[in-house]
């Protein structure tokens, strides 16, 4: 008897107003529309006015809440739009996504692929833009004035005669922030930039390939329209937030979403589990996914510290799907099929989604998709791997959505599993 690992089932639509790609599960993306509970949105916009004492790339002003309520109070609409995401479950096709662009920098790495190109950049999103993946994941957070910038850590460094300075990134306002590293003014010169890892070592920002700080606005602005964006709402781990900071963080980037995405394929993530329910009653538009390392590391917020408890969080709070790190996935991939009995997609994140097998595996599993740094050796990956089923004849229309792999190959995949997840 042929292993069958189940994908989720699609179900047919005839609208097609976003363009989500086919690989995207999301068969919970229409939920019930939930009222803003903030009437006093407001909206930054860009200013394109020439003005020598601002920085002519991020200026923001008051504006009305229009686009902000069309995320938010079109029903019909959003209904539409949701449809289309289950008209996308067809294929069946496995979703690659860019990690900060081309891959994380690891500084203290001595591979160099982990050096190559400037993460969260311009550069980087442009340079993943070319390989075959289908979304760029990247992190912002908002300035102290307003302005939604791409940038992954709590705190940003430099070195002053000889001294670390730290400063955290929603403590600066736009000017300050883009004052770090490459300037877009070459008569300028910018802030030298440096980096701390988790152990606490201190290195020296330094990639093969550089590039200046940017803007929410600047990455719609710039980026091929084709590729979609997994928008991370990032939040310092450390911090109990009230509700309306919040809100009022994650009112500023939808705004900017609602502005410049247009037809783009989007959905939101956030590690912080009062983010994501916000995210989702805030808007009905786009889905939401809740990130988790699924038991990895032991936070005071219950709700962070399994799959259990994002699968609940998921069901309460009407959300997408969950992006899991690979590891917890791997030890319980019996949690894969609760995942899609509760009409969930399921994506993993983590450094072993580098490795080639790993990927493979996951595939054969029945995840969505993965989030990878070495992102071109693992889409040329996945190609081959989608080349050899087809030739196979490992997926066969007609037969339900399920995914069927031979004895050979769940053989391999059962040795390989306990392996993995001692890394």
């Amino acid at each position: 008897m042929d292993h069958i690992f189940k994908f989720m089932s699609s179900q047919n639509t005839n609208s097609s107003q976003i363009q989500i790609p086919q690989i995207m599960a999301l068969k919970t993306a229409c939920v019930t529309q939930l009222s803003n509970p903030n009437n006093n949105n407001i909206l930054l916009d860009h200013d394109d006015t020439n003005n020598n004492d601002v920085n002519p790339a991020a200026t923001f002003i008051n504006h009305n809440n229009n686009n902000l309520d069309q995320l938010s109070n079109d029903d019909d609409d959003n209904v539409k739009r949701s449809d289309v995401f289950r008209d996308k479950l067809a294929k069946n096709e496995f979703m690659v996504i860019g990690h900060r662009g081309t891959g994380m920098n690891l500084l203290q790495s001595p591979d160099p692929r982990m050096k190559s190109i400037k993460e969260n950049s311009i550069l980087a999103f442009n340079s993943a833009a070319q390989l075959n993946l289908h979304f760029l994941e990247f992190d912002v957070q908002v300035t102290k004035d307003g302005c939604p910038v791409i940038f992954h850590d709590s705190f940003i460094y430099t070195q002053d005669k000889g001294e670390i300075i730290e400063k955290r990134v929603t403590d600066l306002n736009l000017d300050e922030f883009l004052s770090y590293g490459p300037q877009r003014d070459p008569n300028r010169v910018g802030k030298p930039l440096f980096r701390k890892t988790k152990d606490g070592r201190i290195f020296e920002w330094k990639v093969e390939k550089d590039d200046y700080l940017c803007t929410l606005e600047e990455v719609f602005q710039n980026i091929n329209h084709s590729k979609g964006f997994n928008i991370e709402f990032k939040f310092d781990d450390n911090i109990v937030y009230k509700e309306e900071e919040l809100v009022h963080a994650i009112e500023i980037v939808l705004c900017v979403v609602s502005k410049y995405a247009k037809d783009r394929s989007i959905f939101f993530s956030s590690f912080q589990p009062d983010a994501t329910l916000l995210v989702r009653k805030l808007q009905s538009t786009y889905p939401v996914f809740f990130l988790t390392n699924g038991g990895s590391e032991t936070y005071t917020d219950v709700r962070r510290n399994s799959l259990d408890e994002a699968i609940k969080l998921c069901l309460t709070g009407s959300l997408n799907g969950i992006v899991a790190e690979v590891r917890s996935v791997l030890r319980n991939p019996g949690v894969i099929r609760r995942i899609k009995d509760y009409n969930l997609s399921l994506i993993s994140y983590g450094q072993l989604n580098n490795v080639r097998e790993v990927v493979h595996a996951q595939i054969l599993m029945g995840v969505d998709g993965v989030i990878v740094d070495l992102v071109q050796e693992i889409t040329e990956a996945v190609a081959e791997f989608s080349k050899k089923a087809e030739k196979d004849g490992v997926v066969r229309e007609g037969e339900s959505d399920d995914i069927k792999c031979s004895h050979y190959e769940l053989s391999n995949l059962m040795k390989l599993i306990p392996n993995l997840v001692q890394l």
